[in-house]
């Protein structure tokens, strides 16, 4: 299965990082036939993804439903990343979105590789509200703003990672 990032791509992910054993189907990376997004910190939080023809919807056009999976994980991981950078914890916490909505802009090709942006609009101690972009050669096909929570012991996902 591919991991959808691009050959060459520098570096270990935030879920390389951080999350080794994911299984999650949007960004984890134990899981081959997951989409394996790959979140990295260059000087924003960044991923480049490259769709293959199982991911489109028709042909030459990528998938709702794997835009909005492209963008929730990667804006979780933003969200994650932030939290912890503001805590000064060493390890991100175990955050879940709470809601997330997203826009479609105008079809998404699938014959290059495409690039997710995100960053933090409101911070506080235990979620955070992140703006995401979704682009193809250059130009926004998507956005997404959602909330993200930091888990506490007894939820489902604390610890997942």
């Amino acid at each position: 299965m591919s991991s959808g990032r691009p050959p060459g791509s520098a570096g270990p992910s935030l879920q390389e990082t951080y999350a080794p054993g994911s299984r999650c189907f949007g960004c984890g990376p134990a899981n081959d036939y997951g989409l394996r997004l790959a979140s990295r910190v260059e000087g924003g939080v960044v991923a480049t993804f490259m769709p293959a023809p199982w991911h489109e919807a028709f042909a030459g056009v990528l998938n709702g439903g794997i835009i909005g999976t492209l963008l929730d994980c990667h804006a979780n991981w933003a969200a994650a990343w932030h939290l912890m950078k503001q805590s000064g914890s060493g390890t991100p916490p175990c955050t879940v979105t709470a809601e997330y909505a997203v826009k479609l802009l105008r079809p998404t090709p699938t014959s290059g590789p495409l690039t997710l942006r995100a960053r933090p609009v409101e911070l506080q101690a235990d979620r955070a509200v992140v703006d995401a972009t979704l682009e193809a050669a250059g130009t926004i096909c998507a956005t997404c703003r959602g909330t993200f929570v930091a888990v506490r012991p007894g939820h489902p996902a604390y610890h997942r990672w």
